[in-house]
């Protein structure tokens, strides 16, 4: 993507963001489609952002002005112990410039905490800083968590997938209802559809049933981390799946639902995998574990 169509497409989004068409589910949606649209990947499947390209998405008009907030990055990234080398990598690009001619440009080579750092230190006035404050942090986090998720103990990886499965199922719902899953129940009957795939034909109910759980009680709560693991799947692809094929029509949202729930299904038997139905209950809930690190907290 070149600047003048990334341009184009942050135009697009930002004025529907200024103007309040998004609800804050659509806001998270803008987001994510915003900062993922630039980010690149290198030679050793590393992730990276360029500074040129992350100050038009920011509202930036001019390098000099932006390249303060990065300087202001980089002393963050110093202060925190970080290498700022690591973060803030050093490169040349060249640009078109009129009559064939071409010019050398400074720019960076952003890692993700970079552009993290970047957005606490913009101007709080733009809404796209406060958007890019909450995503980045958000983002950063999970990549923490992923790092480190083998030394998490099972309660820890059922509340950090939990959380995940929270910010997911938000750009789920987004994705469903731009292809036409628009009511309550619309809504109840998709994510049957999801489930239903991934179970062998069990719906939620049959779901709750099974785990002994009450009408009220929510099933990701009482999921371990390896069936969370599964459904955090099916949500991913699924949303990814209804966005990247533009599927229309709420019958077509749920088959395209079930086709991925079933196709997770599928992988969990040909690696030799536990079905997620016959996956162990917990006996506490997400939400139990949740009170008694607030109470230990306290303590603390």
């Amino acid at each position: 993507m070149n600047e003048n169509e990334f341009n184009e497409q942050l135009q697009a989004l930002h004025q529907r963001v200024i103007t309040n068409a998004f609800t804050k589910d659509d806001e998270a949606n803008y987001t994510e489609s915003l900062f993922e649209s630039i980010r690149h990947t290198n030679e050793y499947g590393q992730e990276f952002w360029y500074a040129r390209e992350l100050q038009i998405a920011l509202e930036y008009k001019e390098w000099r002005n932006f390249h303060k907030v990065i300087d202001k990055a980089m002393t963050a990234c110093e202060g925190s112990e970080n290498a700022v080398s690591e973060h803030f990598v050093d490169v040349t690009k060249t640009i078109d410039m009129p009559k064939n001619a071409t010019k050398e440009i400074d720019d960076y080579e952003l890692s993700r905490y970079a552009c993290y750092l970047i957005v606490q230190n913009g101007d709080p006035r733009k809404k796209v800083i406060a958007l890019g404050q909450s995503y980045f942090a958000i983002k950063t986090r999970q990549q923490e968590l992923i790092n480190n998720y083998d030394a998490l103990n099972e309660d820890q990886k059922r509340l950090a997938i939990r959380k995940e499965m929270k910010e997911h199922n938000k750009l789920l719902v987004a994705a469903a209802k731009d292809a036409g899953v628009q009511t309550g129940l619309d809504y109840a009957i998709f994510q049957n559809s999801g489930y239903k795939g991934l179970y062998g034909g069990l719906t939620a109910k049959d779901i709750k049933a099974r785990k002994h759980l009450d009408k009220k009680d929510d099933i990701l709560d009482y999921m371990g981390h390896e069936e969370l693991a599964a459904n955090l799947f099916r949500a991913t692809q699924t949303e990814a799946k209804l966005r990247r094929e533009n599927i229309q029509g709420k019958e077509k949202a749920n088959q395209a639902h079930y086709e991925v729930g079933k196709e997770v299904r599928e992988t969990i038997g040909r690696l030799g995998g536990t079905m997620p139905e016959n996956l162990p209950t917990p006996e506490k809930s997400i939400k139990q574990i949740e009170k008694e690190q607030r109470a230990l907290a306290k303590k603390k």
